[in-house]
């Protein structure tokens, strides 16, 4: 089947929101701890919560992430403005913390001073507002931001935090822009770094987005995934050769690729990358699952989140990657039966995959995106649209 940049995307996105939510409710068990629950094959199918799969903040904040994006693309379209993602993706991010800290109902509303701070659509989701476990280092980073400009958090860093809480959400940059991938790898880190300081916290995000760069916007000469994962990974190098952690990082992932390739079971294999608390280990562990796993969905997220780890995270970006490589329409329809949010996360997938360039009569954007994008979607921006 000829896979669309739109079929990739969608892949991408619902693919990773499903291997979190087969993740999530085993996130803080032990493998010994899933099989008394679950049975020798682990967890293998959705627990259904009021018969929805629930979603992590993994996915919330890839949402986010997502939204920051084409607020910055969309604004930037208008003529005079210039603007980049690093200014808009942290608003994006201040926008998931007031769904961590707020009830839907109690929530700062349109017309009142914090109701109109934001800049997101999603804030008007009821369901976004949960907290699903989300992780330490991001709220209290998130809470911290002040200047959304600040110029570089890699010489400034945040903290010394290396967890999974950068690279989990980053995906949407690798999705949405083509182009010089070394620039869209660098903003990668560059946005994780924005909760992650420690160089293992930002640098796998680079090389996760340099495979979903190239999953979504092939070149002659990269015809496997394991081929993708080497140039990603000396890409990295290249980027960050100065920097002590990098031997670090590219022994992992070559750890990964061979693991990979041996005859050993996954009980046996995935420990020895680790746990996936950290971005290291979980861009590792992904890498093996999707590796070995490459034309099977259901079997790979279901082998990332079967054990003693941040299973929600590695279940994640597993079905991030599959999702990307073979595409929405190749994934088994019970993943997207019952899961939390499906249809958000397929609009957002849409807007990531969109040109967002002038249409034929002249127009900055469609207007759809204009509503999302500019004006949150509310009703009080889109009567001001329809009437004004």
């Amino acid at each position: 089947m000829n896979k669309t940049k739109q079929d990739k995307i969608r892949g991408a996105l619902l693919g990773g929101a499903a291997g979190d939510a087969l993740g999530y409710p085993v996130e803080f068990m032990s493998l010994a701890q899933i099989k008394d629950k679950y049975g020798e094959n682990g967890i293998t199918d959705y627990t259904l919560s009021n018969g929805t799969a629930l979603i992590s903040d993994d996915t919330q904040l890839t949402l986010f992430t997502a939204d920051g994006l084409l607020v910055s693309d969309t604004m930037g379209k208008i003529p005079g403005n210039r603007v980049l993602p690093e200014m808009f993706v942290p608003l994006a991010y201040r926008d998931w913390l007031k769904t961590q800290n707020y009830s839907f109902a109690n929530a700062p509303k349109p017309g009142t001073p914090e109701g109109r701070s934001g800049i997101s659509w999603l804030l008007d989701v009821p369901e976004l507002y949960a907290r699903r476990a989300p992780g330490i280092t991001c709220l209290s980073a998130i809470q911290k931001l002040d200047n959304a400009e600040k110029s570089d958090f890699f010489a400034d860093p945040v903290n010394n935090s290396k967890d999974c809480g950068g690279i989990m959400r980053i995906a949407p940059v690798g999705l949405r822009y083509a182009g010089n991938i070394r620039e869209i790898d660098l903003l990668a880190a560059k946005l994780s770094a924005v909760t992650h300081g420690h160089s293992l916290g930002y640098m796998p995000s680079a090389v996760l987005t340099h495979i979903f760069n190239r999953l979504v916007y092939s070149i002659a000469g990269l015809t496997s995934l394991k081929a993708i994962i080497t140039e990603a990974k000396e890409t990295a190098r290249e980027l960050f050769a100065d920097d002590e952690n990098i031997g670090i990082l590219c022994e992992l992932i070559d750890k990964a690729v061979l693991l990979s390739e041996n005859d050993q079971n996954d009980k046996k294999n995935i420990p020895l990358l680790g746990e996936g608390w950290v971005a290291e280990e979980t861009l590792a562990i992904a890498l093996y699952c999707a590796l070995k796993y490459e034309h099977d969905f259901s079997a790979g997220i279901t082998a990332a989140v079967n054990h003693s780890g941040d299973s929600d995270s590695t279940g994640s970006l597993t079905g991030q990657i599959i999702g990307a490589a073979e595409g929405f329409e190749a994934i088994d329809k019970k993943w997207s039966a019952d899961l939390e949010l499906k249809d958000i996360i397929l609009e957002i997938a849409d807007d990531l995959a969109a040109d967002n360039e002038k249409s034929p009569d002249g127009e900055v954007f469609p207007p759809d995106i204009e509503c999302k994008y500019l004006r949150m979607r509310r009703k009080e921006y889109m009567d001001m649209l329809q009437f004004g």
